[in-house]
């Protein structure tokens, strides 16, 4: 993680390129969101089959939770623990259960409870539509692109023709599970925000994995939207742009790289917005909701809702690509396959 220090400086060279209407935030309804949060949940996005309501009780929520599954983990082998049968051994190279069997859950914390928002459990994080469920269109208007992150998980199979066919949250460029959003969700573990709110600006630093979203602050909403970035920036998380409204911090995101696409759980074609709200709802509590517009995939725009909660301590330095050769080995291996499959030499194993 970047030190805060160090972040804070980002604004004022990132201010060279902005217009000049960048305005002092609003003094009255500003809420304060300074401080270390987590969003971790057991919650997902869309509600699962067979579960009809947004909010349950404690003990309902309770039991969903004892069924769930953990990374593909069901709950009889999270109980007993994913441990190799030393009678049969691994699982084979490229088996179904491969990646799954490979992944310790020491290390996984994807949170203990479903999402406790406002003081009720919820069932999914869509709470409109009703169903709770993403409204997408049967055929899409936009090519999303190949999203074989699942399989190469499970396999260990995958495309390593050169470092771009790697997924970009294997290659660590962005984490994955859309911890930095626009839609900022929770995932298998490090589901924890840093919150930093200066007059012209507010960051957001994402522990997963180390990505930090700096978004400058107007006076309106229309003078936010009259300083948009040249479309061909294109960065990661798109061009954000906030202003307090109703003692709410609004960000209002277009033109996200379209590289996330094809990994992003809120996938948005670039004709399509992202629109955040961050409410202080008590001393221990954000509620925040993303609204999904985008007629490119979806039939009607969706909204999403869930809770940061506070937390002790600091964020930790989520070293992902720092120090590691696996990219390195993963081609490597790939160009010794293809000599020895030229060759004549090679196993099959």
């Amino acid at each position: 993680m970047a030190n805060m220090k160090q972040l804070a400086a980002v604004p004022t060279l990132l201010g060279l390129s902005l217009s000049s209407a960048v305005a002092l935030a609003q003094d009255a309804g500003r809420p304060d969101l300074e401080g270390v949060w987590t969003n971790a949940s057991r919650t997902p996005l869309s509600r699962p089959q067979g579960i009809d309501r947004l909010v349950v009780t404690a003990e309902e929520a309770s039991q969903i939770v004892a069924d769930m599954a953990i990374a593909g983990i069901s709950a009889e082998n999270i109980e007993a623990g994913p441990a190799i049968d030393p009678e049969t051994g691994a699982p084979p190279a490229g088996a179904q259960d491969f990646g799954l069997r490979g992944y310790n859950l020491f290390w996984v914390d994807p949170g203990a409870t479903l999402a406790y928002v406002k003081g009720e459990f919820r069932t999914s994080l869509i709470v409109d539509p009703p169903s709770g469920r993403v409204p997408r269109l049967e055929v899409p208007l936009v090519d999303l692109g190949q999203n074989n992150y699942g399989y190469r998980y499970l396999t260990g199979i995958g495309d390593a023709s050169g470092p771009e066919a790697i997924p970009i949250s294997e290659r660590c460029l962005i984490g994955f599970g859309n911890t930095a959003g626009p839609g900022m969700m929770g995932t298998l573990y490090n589901s924890s925000y840093q919150f930093v709110q200066t007059d012209d600006y507010v960051v957001i630093s994402v522990e997963m994995a180390h990505d930090a979203r700096i978004v400058p602050i107007f006076d309106s909403a229309e003078d936010a939207r009259g300083n948009t970035r040249p479309t061909s920036h294109n960065p990661w998380f798109g061009d954000s742009r906030g202003w307090y409204e109703d003692g709410a911090l609004v960000i209002e995101t277009v033109n996200i790289n379209e590289l996330q696409l094809s990994e992003s759980s809120v996938p948005v074609s670039s004709g399509g917005r992202i629109i955040e709200r961050f409410t202080r709802y008590s001393d221990t509590e954000i509620v925040y909701s993303f609204t999904v517009e985008d007629d490119n995939l979806y039939s009607q725009p969706w909204t999403a809702e869930l809770s940061y909660h506070a937390m002790d301590g600091n964020l930790y330095e989520y070293a992902c690509h720092e120090g590691n050769y696996s990219m390195a080995g993963i081609l490597a291996g790939a160009r010794i396959q293809e000599v020895e499959a030229e060759l004549g030499t090679g196993s099959d194993e």
